[in-house]
């Protein structure tokens, strides 16, 4: 029987983490992995469900695969299969939905399908009986690693099904997370990126019940003397669990790069009290104002919902004009999606998708004015690039300590590589270009 296996993983890295591990435990039990446009025995989904747009991409993606491989065995595992299970088990072609407590034994359940399967099979349970903590970090990518370190959220945002689809927050021990980062360290990989849901909170066990003694900032001062790893990034971090100690330590760290993404959602306090955020806007100021006065040249990604219920023409503004006059470097923009079972969706006064979107749109000019108002200020610089593995055989790009992105001409030599060069220019894209690096993409130096 040819045992082989493709992946397709939408949503974070959290879950590009998840998705390696398990692949690890196809490898350990015979399978080779493919690509998902190959032929494969079994095709496993990693799905998200953050927006309704997730979920509709996941079916897209199942009737795809099931036209392209119609004797393989289909899998749909994640957040969108612990919501809403019955619903992905009607899909013609899926025979295997596993929520949160069984994805990680996916190659047990696939072996004990039987031949001629006619109905999905379905494992999954109520989100309380998740109290574990399961290891994970990605793999096969030489230049960049994504390390899980936490998981779940205690918080209850009344836009968010997170909690509803991974339970509690949780983490493991501090010596847990040494062990794998020594584990990456014998890889090529030169970047370690942390990831979970929210990683500030790092610090409870598996139960999620009681905090242990260990805090987010015990794990980065042990991990940045994890010798082997050059490079650390964290992910993302709630602005109410970002604190002083933190970014102090961050601006002299050897090894964690002069990068946060900061969770903002709205510049609106009624807006941010009606989300259920732990924080109002004077907060996230005060934050941003720390990190610039002890590391000017750091790099601040900010998240937005737009569209909120309630949220006005005057919220928006308000929201358009913070985010404009913070000192931050770039904007993850969403259009807020309803999402059942959150209170959210149950509220009146709900704004118009047309108008969601002009306001998305908004946003989205205003993220790549500030990208390149930052990457304009390092202009004349020189700075350490970490240059990617891929490329498109004409040029390469990489990413400075501070995540500017460079481009460079294509040397194979030069991928999985960190190298100090001088930023010249911006091109049309957006890119920084090198010293000598001109439109013909030639060095001339």
């Amino acid at each position: 029987m040819n045992k082989s296996v493709a992946f397709h993983t939408f949503g974070c890295k959290l879950n590009y983490s998840e998705t390696s591990a398990i692949g690890r435990s196809f490898a350990d039990a015979g399978y080779q992995k493919v690509e998902f446009n190959e032929d494969a025995s079994v095709y496993v989904i990693n799905t998200c469900s953050v927006t309704e747009f997730a979920d509709r991409k996941c079916r897209h993606l199942v009737n795809k695969t099931r036209r392209q491989a119609p004797d393989a065995k289909i899998v749909v595992i994640g957040c969108y299969a612990q919501l809403k299970p019955e619903e992905i088990a009607a899909f013609k072609g899926v025979d295997l939905v596993l929520g949160a407590k069984e994805k990680f034994n996916v190659v047990q359940h696939i072996e004990a399908l039987a031949p001629e399967q006619e109905v999905a099979e379905v494992h999954a349970c109520a989100i309380e009986e998740v109290d574990f903590f399961t290891d994970a970090y990605s793999f096969g990518d030489r230049t960049r690693t994504f390390l899980k370190v936490q998981d779940g959220c205690d918080y209850s945002c009344t836009f968010c099904t997170i909690p509803l689809a991974r339970g509690r927050s949780r983490s493991p021990r501090i010596e847990a997370v040494i062990k794998q980062a020594h584990e990456i360290a014998q890889s090529t990989a030169k970047e370690v990126v942390l990831t979970g849901v929210n990683i500030g909170d790092f610090g409870k066990g598996v139960s999620g019940a009681k905090k242990s003694e260990e805090a987010f900032i015990d794990l980065i001062r042990e991990l940045d003397e994890v010798e082997g790893i050059e490079r650390f990034r964290i992910s993302s971090i709630e602005p109410n669990l970002l604190t002083d100690e933190i970014i102090t330590f961050v601006a002299g760290s050897k090894r964690f790069m002069p990068h946060f993404h900061i969770p903002l959602q709205s510049g609106s306090n009624k807006v941010l009290k009606d989300m259920r955020r732990r924080y109002q806007r004077e907060l996230y100021t005060d934050r941003v104002a720390t990190i610039k006065r002890l590391m000017p040249h750091c790099c601040i990604g900010v998240d937005v919902i737009v569209g909120f219920p309630g949220e006005t023409e005057e919220d928006f503004l308000q929201t358009f004009n913070f985010v404009n006059q913070l000192d931050v470097s770039y904007l993850h923009v969403f259009t807020y999606s309803e999402r059942v079972n959150t209170p959210a969706a149950e509220m009146g006064n709900v704004v118009p998708m047309q108008e969601r979107r002009r306001r998305n749109e908004m946003l989205r000019i205003l993220s790549e004015k500030k990208r390149r108002n930052f990457y304009e200020q390092h202009l004349g610089e020189q700075r350490p690039v970490l240059w990617e593995t891929e490329a498109d055989g004409q040029y390469m790009q990489g990413f400075t300590d501070n995540y500017v992105n460079v481009k460079r001409p294509y040397v194979l030599s030069k991928g999985n590589t960190i190298e100090t060069v001088s930023l010249t220019a911006i091109d049309d894209s957006g890119d920084v270009l090198l010293k000598g690096f001109t439109e013909n993409h030639k060095i001339t130096q």
